[in-house]
């Protein structure tokens, strides 16, 4: 089983951002000796929830400070993206970290965020098919051109391509009808734990069938980001997994406009409606989209996910990192479940 460390720069606390980001980064370059086989980095804009506007940029940065870990993007917004600079900083991130990097896209989802970058939020899903054909096209050949919105003129990159991405690139999947296009544009899929497990295992079903009646061949399995709480108390664990839940949902909330009555209202969102704003007794449950408890409890559940969706790969996010109770959660997670969930077997493409 790959398993990868997710660094969502979250900060829950409000530190000085200067301070905040020396270490987070810290962390993630520790990944690599902590035993990770990849480290992830989100993209977001203009808020606490996400301080990294620019993933590739700061990857590129931490393949300088390591040797063998592999690195992605979890995930970069299509939309908001130029397909021609984008190729091109992915191929030379590729370079510079001699083939390590995984490309995760998306769709995005903050209205802010769609504002700020001067992008109509109703235009996404076309943007996003456009941007990905254009882009993988691209990161294979070397050339890019056509799009009738982007209009690309033929160029060819460089560096060129000096290796396939095929096996390397997927695809955040959340709502339904997601999966059948990441498989009809030959992306793999990743998932998150926001939403029921037999909602998870239907998409992944999607995925796999629309795989094999347009590509042929089984699909690459699937990637899953989780939220991860570890400690030798379960009640402890628990209170820890409520206490960075509840911060994190919170940023969510203003982040994403979930309180607002418009939230999922936009053509091709309509799935996001459930996912408005959760009373805050909702929030004095235990967590269900994170994974949290002894070892043992932890464990089980990744047990139990790796066989209802035939995962290849985990990607583990700790919440509170790297403060303190975040700096315990890993080493405990390291220390005690790591070393097992990575000799599970499975297919890796990657």
């Amino acid at each position: 089983m790959h398993v990868g460390f997710e660094a969502a720069f979250q900060n829950l606390t409000g530190m000085p951002d200067d301070v905040f980001l020396r270490k987070e980064i810290s962390v993630c370059v520790d990944a690599e000796s902590y035993g990770f086989d990849s480290l992830w980095v989100t993209e977001h804009h203009f808020s606490d929830y996400g301080l990294i506007g620019n993933p590739l940029q700061l990857l590129s940065y931490v393949a300088g400070r390591t040797g063998t870990i592999k690195l992605g993007t979890a995930v970069l917004v299509l939309p908001w993206h130029d397909p021609l600079r984008l190729a091109e900083q992915i191929l030379l991130a590729d370079h510079l970290s001699d083939g390590r990097l995984v490309v995760g896209v998306g769709r995005g989802l903050s209205r802010e965020e769609f504002e700020g970058l001067r992008v109509p939020i109703q235009e996404s899903r076309v943007r996003f098919e456009e941007c990905a054909a254009l882009l993988l096209a691209a990161l294979e050949t070397g050339v890019i051109e056509g799009g009738e919105m982007t209009r690309q003129p033929r160029r060819e990159l460089r560096p060129r391509p000096s290796r396939s991405f095929s096996g390397r690139i997927f695809s955040a999947s959340v709502s339904p009808e997601s999966a059948p296009l990441m498989a009809r544009l030959g992306l793999g899929s990743m998932h998150i734990m926001v939403k029921p497990l037999e909602l998870i295992a239907q998409d992944v079903d999607r995925h796999r069938q629309t795989w094999s009646q347009v590509n042929g061949g089984s699909a690459p399995r699937p990637l899953l980001s989780a939220n991860v709480v570890v400690d030798p108390s379960r009640d402890r664990a628990l209170e820890l997994a409520k206490k960075y839940h509840r911060a994190s949902h919170r940023l969510a909330v203003r982040h994403y406009g979930m309180g607002d009555p418009a939230f999922g209202g936009t053509k091709s969102y309509e799935f996001y409606r459930a996912m408005r704003d959760s009373s805050e007794p909702d929030l004095d449950l235990p967590p269900a989209s994170v994974i949290y408890g002894t070892p043992d409890d932890v464990l089980r559940r990744f047990e139990e996910l790796h066989k209802a969706l035939d995962l290849q790969g985990v990607l583990t996010i700790f919440h509170g990192m790297p403060e303190e109770d975040g700096l315990q959660n890993i080493r405990l997670f390291v220390d005690n479940c790591l070393p097992e969930l990575k000799s599970w077997p499975t297919e890796n493409t990657f």
